[in-house]
């Protein structure tokens, strides 16, 4: 019973923590983002073209949320929503121009965020946590 306490809190704690990790490392490197705002861009810059709903599956969020986010990144001009032509009620979001010239260095800045985050631990245990970490998802 102690143990699971402690895989929720420490889920939690990692959470918090990361969030606002990155959220100094992209202040610190002068990124206009929040690490909810860089998880759709990363989505967008991999997948290309997608629709919100299409979004807040890849990234686990609601769509209310996701809305907020793209409101957002409109507003940043990173992002643009263009009307489907197939389902009118469908908004497909695009990466600007401006969106995109942010990727590389972004991403970048991010892959090492992360290898900051991991110093120290062994890869083979960070296999085995992401392998964790997805069996608990799969679980829920």
């Amino acid at each position: 019973m102690i143990l699971v306490k402690q895989v929720g809190v420490y889920i939690n704690i990692v959470n918090c923590k990361l969030k606002k990790y990155i959220a100094e490392a992209f202040k610190k490197n002068s990124v206009n983002l929040t690490g909810e705002q860089y998880l759709v861009m990363d989505a967008l810059w991999n997948e290309g073209t997608l629709t919100q709903q299409a979004i807040a599956f890849i990234i686990q969020k609601d769509k209310n949320s996701v809305t907020q986010f793209i409101d957002n990144l409109e507003k940043k001009g990173l992002v643009a929503r263009s009307v489907s032509r197939e389902d009118r009620r469908v908004n497909n979001i695009v990466v600007t121009q401006e969106g995109m010239a942010l990727k590389d260095s972004t991403k970048q800045l991010a892959i090492e965020t992360m290898n900051k985050a991991l110093e120290g631990i062994p890869e083979k245990d960070v296999v085995v946590f992401v392998d964790v970490l997805k069996k608990v998802c799969a679980n829920i």
